[in-house]
């Protein structure tokens, strides 16, 4: 029982027992995820020693995300949700335990690990969308942005935990106890997906149409709802040009301030702990209004305090700017992501959701410029210049966009025909 007068948290959204079930594998499959990309980016560099060839494993992860990502929308709005998690899990789990074994066998080459990346870029596209339709059915349209954030809050601390975790076993262990390790959580989070009750979209009137036909509705919904198409382009632009500085803090750590692996291990976690912060600022603000102010004034300080981290000679002190940048980005993420779901129709949120897993797409895909730039005239210049690009982007969006400024009440109205329309169960 509520508290008399108690003020509504976000963090509330625990109080739903199917959500407490999403949430304990969303912890499970994110530590494993995050700790994994520590321990791959340290085989890649080490088996090759180019910074190139981590751009090539973003890139193997990234086009499949892409264009298979309609596919998965697709497939999520005509099947059972939750057994199309389970079974794209599995596939997860069977990469590892590949990987796992040529390690084991000492057989492990640069290629594996390409082909077990695109593996994983093919399977993502049907797991992620899937899993947001069946937790924004599952809260509701007044704690979408709640239960993001406590998501978000979770997979973000697995930046910080997942990371530390794997790297403490590797250096206390080996790789291959790592692998065993994120095996076993992968396997874990299909447990955890079991207690989730079945979960169908609304099927629009007329019944199934062929898949194909599917995929190009989503592509004419996305068309004729101008903010909905807004808002996922205004989520792409800082996906696509500086969240890819991610995927070159192994680079920055040797040129910049020499610290090694546990410096790389430090800088994730960092990251991770502003990624927590962020979430935990969303989660607790609640779904409140004023959505347009809170994306622009993020993504802008996200651009600004990662640029004084490229710029700060002193290891320790880069930290702050680095933990202050991924708040931030986590912010903006949630607020942007939260008020698509609230846009969208269920019977398109599969699709919808695809639209979005675009931007993780685009991430490792903006990779690859990012890392050639880094290559000519080094990680912390080519970090900045994307910078300076997503600040002036930003501004030009929202001066340009008489949609995006009208967000907020096109938001309410949303909202109100939501609570009329209840969601599928």
């Amino acid at each position: 029982m509520k508290a008399a007068g108690r003020k509504p948290s976000g963090f509330d959204v625990l109080s739903i027992p199917q959500f407490r079930w999403l949430f304990v594998g969303n912890v499970a499959f994110f530590f494993a995820m995050q700790g994994q990309m520590l321990t791959r980016t340290i085989l890649a560099w080490d088996l090759t020693g180019l910074a190139q060839s981590l751009a090539y494993i973003n890139l193997v992860v990234a086009l499949p995300m892409i264009f298979a990502s309609m596919i998965g929308g697709a497939v999520t709005d005509r099947v059972e949700r939750r057994q199309l998690i389970i079974v794209g899990q599995c596939l997860i789990t069977c990469n590892e335990i590949f990987i796992l074994t040529m390690l084991l066998l000492g057989q492990l080459e640069f290629w594996h690990l390409l082909c077990t990346a695109f593996v994983a870029g093919c399977a993502f596209p049907f797991i992620m969308p899937a899993r947001m339709a069946i937790t924004v059915n599952v809260v509701g349209p007044d704690r979408i942005q709640s239960a993001m954030a406590v998501s978000g809050g979770a997979m973000n601390l697995s930046r910080v935990v997942g990371p530390a975790m794997m790297g403490v076993i590797i250096s206390e262990f080996s790789v291959i106890a790592a692998y065993v390790v994120s095996t076993i959580l992968y396997a874990s989070a299909v447990f955890c997906m079991f207690f989730v009750k079945r979960n169908k979209a609304v099927q629009p009137d007329g019944g199934k149409k062929p898949l194909l036909a599917d995929i190009i509705y989503g592509f004419q919904y996305v068309s004729l709802n101008k903010p909905v198409l807004v808002c996922l382009m205004f989520g792409l632009v800082p996906m696509f040009l500086a969240m890819p500085f991610q995927n070159l803090l192994v680079m920055l750590v040797e040129q910049t301030w020499q610290v090694g692996e546990s410096g790389l291990g430090i800088l994730m976690g960092a990251g991770g702990v502003g990624g927590v912060l962020g979430s935990i600022w969303i989660a607790r603000r609640g779904d409140r209004s004023e959505r347009l102010r809170l994306m622009v004034v993020t993504v802008i300080g996200f651009a600004l305090f990662l640029a004084v981290f490229t710029q700060t000679s002193v290891f320790y002190l880069a930290l702050l700017p680095l933990v202050l940048a991924n708040l931030c980005a986590s912010a903006f993420q949630t607020v942007n992501n939260a008020t698509i779901q609230i846009l969208v129709d269920d019977s398109v949120r599969g699709r919808m959701s695809s639209f979005m897993m675009m931007s993780f797409g685009l991430t490792p895909l903006g990779v690859f410029p990012m890392a050639v730039a880094a290559d000519h005239i080094g990680a912390a210049n080519a970090i900045l210049g994307a910078c300076v690009a997503l600040m002036i982007i930003t501004v030009a969006f929202v001066g340009l966009s008489r949609t995006l400024r009208a967000i907020d009440s096109t938001v309410r109205v949303s909202m109100d025909r939501e609570h009329k329309e209840p969601l599928a169960g």
